[in-house]
């Protein structure tokens, strides 16, 4: 029988709220809105959380709009909404790729942005398309607010920047002109955790490439990214050679493991092709 540990229950409705929640109940406090992830490691008692703080009712976390230049997606926001959005779609195309191959409705219906990209999964297909994009990630805590690279959000497997007392607010995307992005994973069965996957974001100036963004899940890409395949591509004419040669340094570095999914070769492999897809994808977009 799997039941969690004993924990206490809070509610909040604002941010304010959360973070004087999350102070009072001190390092062990979790907040959680979608719950997908925490809730079966509580009932695996593989996460003993001494309090939950439940945000679901922290609507200013539940907007996507465009200010300053930037579309900001709100940490509450649900991938079934992130996958509806229209500005979203039109700016970032990337981000319905990938929100179209993340688990199942039920999980689109209830999970959150902020909680993919807090829990940290080295798997996480969202942390790849955040990360070719370049976004950045507001966090705010007892100390005020701060703004991280979604780049140097993530420390390690399940580890993140945040500290105990802070909250991930939004994720913000610069709007640029010239640009188009894809996503391309392959997966076991529909839903599933990706064998392997690949973002591509591509900014053009004229007939080149003025500058570009990789993004790698589940082969151990540092970071989620590929800077050095993106070096590749910056400058250079647009062509099959062009992005074949930006796959082939993304696979070289990176550093997948053999599992229950498949061997490290495997998605070595997969990794160099699908950047290479998602390259040739975006850029068809481009054209269109």
């Amino acid at each position: 029988m799997q039941v969690p540990a004993n924990f206490e229950y809070a509610k909040a409705t604002t941010v304010e709220e959360t973070l004087a929640l999350l102070a009072r109940h001190g390092d062990e406090a979790r907040v959680v809105a979608g719950g997908h992830s925490l809730l079966p490691m509580m009932k695996l008692r593989l996460a003993q959380p001494e309090a939950l703080i439940d945000i679901n009712d922290v609507t200013e976390l539940s907007r996507i709009r465009i200010e300053g230049g930037m579309l900001c997606v709100g940490a509450l926001v649900r991938h079934a909404e992130l996958l509806d959005s229209a500005v979203a779609g039109e700016h970032f195309p990337i981000l319905h790729d990938a929100e179209r191959v993340i688990a199942d409705p039920v999980v689109r219906n209830r999970g959150t942005v902020g909680g993919s990209l807090c829990q940290a999964d080295p798997s996480e297909d969202l942390s790849a398309a955040f990360g070719a994009l370049k976004a950045s990630a507001v966090i705010r805590g007892p100390e005020g607010e701060r703004t991280v690279s979604l780049r140097e959000f993530h420390t390690g497997p399940y580890e993140t920047v945040v500290e105990p007392g802070e909250l991930l607010i939004e994720l913000r995307l610069p709007i640029r002109p010239g640009g188009s992005s894809a996503y391309e994973k392959v997966e076991r069965r529909v839903g599933d955790w990706p064998l392997a996957a690949a973002g591509a974001a591509l900014w053009l100036d004229g007939d080149r490439i003025a500058d570009a963004g990789i993004g790698l899940t589940a082969v151990r890409a540092e970071h989620f990214v590929a800077p050095e395949a993106e070096e590749v591509l910056r400058g250079a004419v647009p062509s099959e050679e062009v992005f074949a040669e930006a796959g082939r340094v993304a696979a070289e570095h990176c550093d997948p493991g053999s599992d229950q999914r498949g061997p490290a070769d495997y998605k070595r492999h997969l990794a160099g092709e699908l950047t290479t897809r998602a390259l040739r994808r975006a850029y068809g977009r481009l054209q269109a």
